[in-house]
């Protein structure tokens, strides 16, 4: 006979989000906890005590909520998978990993959060942009097409120019 235990409750004493998968009740235990992504992340395992299903949950710091300003005035949440969706789509039939994308937009978010709790679209956008110049430069062509708005043809040969721009060190002449 099963002996069933009253729900678990968080630290700020409201009821836990996790259900089991299976039958959606909110008593399971952790059958095995490990750091992942670099300690960025916690996997868990864990077994539903009502049914026996056994499901997996991640966990991530998440910190304080970083804010973008959009062009037209809004503010919303900064989420990755935006960043992982637009860079994706720009590395669309491209030799690039996902793992090398995934990398790119954490980097992104680190950069993002260094600037501080609000940030604009455009900071975003520029933020993508720098690392892709590295990542891919038909990807970043592609990205800069649609972040910058280009209208013609000429855009893409002056940003091409841009991108493939290096400059010579001056040569100084000794007297």
């Amino acid at each position: 006979m099963a002996v069933e235990q009253p729900p678990r409750r968080s630290l700020s004493g409201s009821l836990p989000t996790v259900r089991c998968p299976s039958c959606a009740s909110p008593n399971d235990r952790v059958v095995d906890s490990r750091e992942v992504e670099g300690g960025a992340a916690v996997r868990r395992r864990r077994e539903c005590l009502s049914c026996g299903h056994r499901f997996t949950t991640f966990e991530r710091f998440s910190g304080a909520v970083l804010f973008v300003e959009k062009r037209s005035g809004l503010r919303e949440p900064f989420r990755v998978e935006k960043v992982v969706a637009g860079v994706s789509a720009a590395c669309k039939n491209r030799p690039v990993a996902e793992e090398a994308i995934a990398e790119l937009a954490r980097s992104v978010e680190e950069a993002c959060r260094a600037l501080g709790p609000e940030i604009t679209s455009q900071q975003v956008g520029v933020a993508v942009l720098e690392r892709l110049r590295t990542l891919d430069d038909v990807a970043y062509l592609r990205f800069a097409s649609v972040y910058k708005g280009f209208e013609a043809a000429d855009d893409f040969t002056r940003e091409a120019g841009l991108l493939t721009k290096e400059t010579a060190p001056k040569q100084h002449e000794h007297a």
